[in-house]
């Protein structure tokens, strides 16, 4: 028996729902905005519904990339950021590698060696590549963390080292500005965390959709994704 596909049960067809994930993922706009693409094109779809997709949707089209997935550098960049989550602010931990490949993010009420270990256990398991340097700031609970779970790396800790990541950080806050606020944790997380897969497909780091021309790579990367779940 074939297994069920993840669009089963729902009223709009695959390539309506995916469609609206990757405008939401790839370009500035607003799940209103999302909504009023969607009716000009004469599906009437409620802005609430695609928060659902979104919601459900990005975390199995990342999931089923993650084989076609690039291996990272052997040198990353980590550091944290801020966003507010219904109002309060939010930390969130991200590394990129030399090469500008986003390797991970994790969103966190805290920062500390709690968070710091939750997000390295979380690159280390999903990768399963062991980096030969870790660039960060000068944050005291990094030094123990790392001699803990990656006692090989060399930890770098130098004015300016860490300007790759901080700058990507950017990427993000541009992203996010458009938005009208983040409500949960949980949708933060898959949010900023299908922001970093876009960015990564973007730039090349799946092998998907390999003989697509550029403009239209992402699109048939999606389609791809979309038949594999």
């Amino acid at each position: 028996m074939p297994p069920k596909s993840a669009f089963a049960g729902f009223r709009f067809p695959p390539e309506v729902i995916v469609a609206a994930v990757r405008w939401y993922l790839r370009f500035n706009l607003s799940y209103r905005d999302v909504e009023e693409l969607l009716v000009e094109r004469g599906i009437e779809v409620d802005h609430v519904t695609v928060y659902r997709w979104v919601q459900r949707f990005t975390p199995l089209l990342a999931d089923a990339a993650r084989f076609c997935r690039h291996s990272p550098g052997d040198r990353w960049f980590v550091d944290e950021t801020y966003v507010r989550v219904n109002g309060v602010w939010r930390y969130v931990y991200r590394a990129v590698d030399q090469y500008g490949q986003v390797i991970d993010v994790l969103v966190s009420n805290r920062r500390d060696a709690g968070a710091a270990r939750r997000f390295f256990r979380r690159a280390l398991s999903t990768l399963k590549v062991t980096p030969a340097e870790v660039v960060t700031d000068a944050a005291a609970v990094y030094p123990g963390v790392l001699d803990e779970l990656i006692p090989s790396a060399r930890h770098h800790v130098e004015r300016y080292a860490n300007n790759p990541i901080e700058a990507d950080h950017s990427r993000l806050k541009h992203r996010l500005r458009s938005m009208r606020g983040l409500r949960t944790d949980k949708s933060a997380q898959v949010i900023i965390a299908g922001h970093a897969f876009m960015q990564n497909l973007r730039r090349g780091y799946y092998e998907l959709a390999i003989d697509t021309p550029p403009i239209t790579r992402v699109a048939a990367a999606f389609t791809e994704l979309a038949q594999a779940i």
